[in-house]
């Protein structure tokens, strides 16, 4: 195996022998197969799709293949195999579509080497041929790192594509560009300017579909809005949900109500008591433990079920992995998995379980400061600037994780100064969203934007306060201090990329995807920069704003 996609890579060049993810070698080789096959189906039928001619059976197979394919969504050999036997009905769809074209011929050389009936084994074997370091041996480390950095831009747009197709929501110039992008890669482009064209392409492609995302979300639970979410247990039975899903969390809320189980959200999910078709549920009483890679210690403690919705699982102990379960494209091996909103197992087991035997104590974290809550004080936020009450604004957010290292967002976060205001989303907020910041004239010095696929609202937010200023984004009062760890990320930094944002700091420390090479061009065009410590790179940001 060779796996470099994300933050946490051995040595910070790439696994070779196991995952530090926990992803076994078998693992590996058959996400390979699986992306191998996704730019193949792509390819059989990008043509059709270029004409206007859409089957939503061909772009699911490939938000759910790309999906299945982040980091810490899905563990499990049989998961994997039986998606790759998937592809070969989905293939044949393909072929159907491009021969009703009449390019059926000039894409014979398309191979399938996925055989019928494959065994896991076999499976194996044809995937070997795949890994990244025989691309690497043809081309070069620079060459694949960006047909890889598209990739990985791709499978963190696919987590939202998937999130918003259960809600009912598609896009069929997104599905296209999918297609389309997928199909580019199955012809392996080794033109450096051609391939980072594309990487912006991709940031393009991702902000539009957060955008899809946003919609759906706010047409299907309401608009977020700023919302006080306790953080300590309540007395009785108790089910925790992790993950980013909110379909599922509110079909669980449905199916729970009446039954004297209180539900609790966990890492990102937190999101979820700001949106009002969720926190009408009276049993949705509060938010438990912190970001995913605490979930070994939290979930062992916590004395109810567990559902995984989405990335990020851990390999489960074994003192808990008896009441875990997961859903949609989680999957982790021994772990039930439960078919989409089938949750009456999960039900049980929480009544099977002794719940907490008594109230905590009265502590809560605001949440819910999307675009919309947040530009409701537009006005009065603007005149803050204009008075020099508000002197800069920080975006501290992205992935959390376990690396050495993360602890700089919370230093940089404390030592803003207390005339800034901090943005913040996803589960880096983690590292400082439980401190109390104080306001600036009514407004919260800290605003939690939401989940990272809200990243949209913290760039419709800048974008309200540059029109507002009349100005680029850019020239506003504004610093990016990104934290990475998965392909979502990637995808997110790409669409600030395509947006033309510069002067970003990324941390904890650089995609090893990213070769020298590429990471000069990035430092030319958009002046990206690795972080450094907190005390330099907050005194070098306020001092050029200053100037």
């Amino acid at each position: 195996m060779f796996c470099y996609q994300c933050e946490q890579t051995s040595q910070g060049t790439g696994c070779s022998s196991f995952g530090v993810c926990g992803k076994s070698p078998d693992v590996a080789s058959l996400q390979d197969l699986l992306m191998y096959q996704a730019k193949l189906i792509a390819k059989i039928s990008s043509i059709p799709y270029r004409e206007g001619d859409k089957d939503y059976r061909i772009t699911n197979y490939l938000i759910d293949a790309l999906f299945t394919a982040v980091t810490n969504v899905n563990f499990s050999v049989d998961s994997l195999v039986a998606m790759i036997n998937r592809s070969l009905e989905v293939l044949d769809i393909a072929t159907e579509l491009s021969e009703k074209h009449g390019v059926a011929d000039s894409l014979a050389s398309q191979q399938n080497i996925v055989p019928v009936n494959a065994t896991t084994s076999e499976l194996v074997d044809i995937a070997e041929s795949l890994i990244l370091d025989n691309r690497i041996a043809v081309y070069s480390k620079t060459i694949v790192g960006l047909q890889e950095l598209i990739l990985y831009g791709l499978k963190g747009s696919c987590a939202y594509l998937d999130h918003a197709k259960l809600l009912g929501y598609h896009d069929d110039s997104l599905n296209a560009f999918l297609v389309e992008t997928l199909a580019f890669l199955a012809d392996k482009p080794d033109s450096e300017s051609t391939l980072i064209a594309k990487a912006l392409e991709v940031g393009d492609f991702n902000l539009r579909v957060m955008e899809l995302l946003d919609k759906a979300h706010n047409e299907t639970f309401g608009v977020p809005e700023p919302t006080m979410v306790s953080v300590t247990p309540k007395a009785g039975k108790a089910i925790l949900v992790s993950g980013h899903d909110l379909g599922d969390l509110q079909q669980l809320l449905i199916q729970t109500e009446g039954l004297g189980i209180n539900i609790y959200t966990h890492g990102e999910m937190i999101t979820a008591h700001s949106y009002p078709e969720l926190k009408k549920f009276p049993h949705l009483v509060g938010h438990y433990g912190t970001a995913w890679q605490n979930q070994r210690r939290e979930f062992d403690l916590f004395p109810g079920a567990i559902l995984m919705t989405t990335n990020c699982i851990q390999l489960p102990k074994s003192t808990y992995r008896d009441r875990i379960f997961t859903t949609d494209l989680v999957a982790y091996e021994g772990v039930k998995h439960l078919p989409q909103y089938q949750y009456s197992e999960l039900i049980n087991e929480a009544l099977r379980q002794p719940g907490f035997d008594c109230d905590g104590g009265d502590v809560s974290i605001l949440v819910g400061f999307g675009h919309k809550a947040a530009l409701s004080h537009a006005e009065k936020i603007i005149q803050l600037v204009k008075d020099g009450a508000i002197r800069h604004f920080f975006l501290i957010g992205g992935c959390d994780g376990a690396k050495p290292g993360r602890n700089y967002y919370t230093k940089f976060a404390t030592q803003v100064p207390d005339d800034c205001i901090i943005l913040t989303l996803a589960c880096g907020k983690y590292r400082f969203n439980n401190l109390d910041f104080g306001s600036i004239d009514g407004i919260p010095r800290l605003l939690d934007c939401g989940q990272c696929n809200d990243a949209y609202s913290a760039i419709k937010i800048a974008s309200a306060l540059a029109d507002a200023f009349d100005c680029t984004v850019n020239d506003l009062p504004l610093s990016f201090i990104l934290s990475w760890y998965e392909q979502k990320a990637v995808a997110i930094l790409l669409t600030l990329l395509s947006l033309g944002i510069k002067h970003m700091r990324l941390g904890p420390s650089l995609p090893a995807f990213i070769t020298e090479e590429v990471l000069n061009i990035l430092v030319e065009k958009f002046d990206i920069k690795p972080i450094t410590t907190p005390e330099e790179d907050l005194a070098d940001i306020l001092n050029d704003s200053e100037k």
